[in-house]
């Protein structure tokens, strides 16, 4: 049996750690929840949405390859809200997408290429 409680940490790979901390804080409104150095030049950084318990490692990348399609679904209350939000913040997001019996959901990526996905909670 395993002893494990909960997802902590995911890790996303990024070209330029700062430009990547910059995106999340700035235009997605994520929190800085760790940065110190790891090395002389690479950081441990991890962001988290406000009151979210599971945050995103923002692992340099070095010769490793970005642009990966993470898998990772956010909730918000309102897709349609936040999509709008995150348009006017100057982030590429996709087309909001309703299908029957779904939660609204859309799909955006950070400077790297990463792709996440945006669901609506259900009501």
């Amino acid at each position: 049996m395993t002893t494990i409680t909960r997802v902590r940490t995911v890790g996303v790979p990024v070209a330029d750690q700062d430009r990547a901390l910059a995106f999340y804080t700035d235009k997605l409104g994520f929190e800085v929840r760790l940065d110190a150095p790891i090395s002389e030049t690479v950081r441990w950084i991890e962001v988290v949405p406000p009151r979210s318990s599971t945050s995103l490692a923002l692992v340099s990348a070095g010769e490793a390859v970005t642009g990966v399609d993470t898998g990772v679904r956010f909730s918000v209350p309102d897709a349609q809200s936040a999509r709008d939000g995150m348009t006017l913040r100057g982030v590429h997001v996709d087309e909001l997408l309703r299908w029957e019996g779904m939660p609204a959901m859309y799909s955006f990526v950070d400077p790297d290429g990463n792709r996440f996905y945006v669901v609506e909670d259900p009501a």
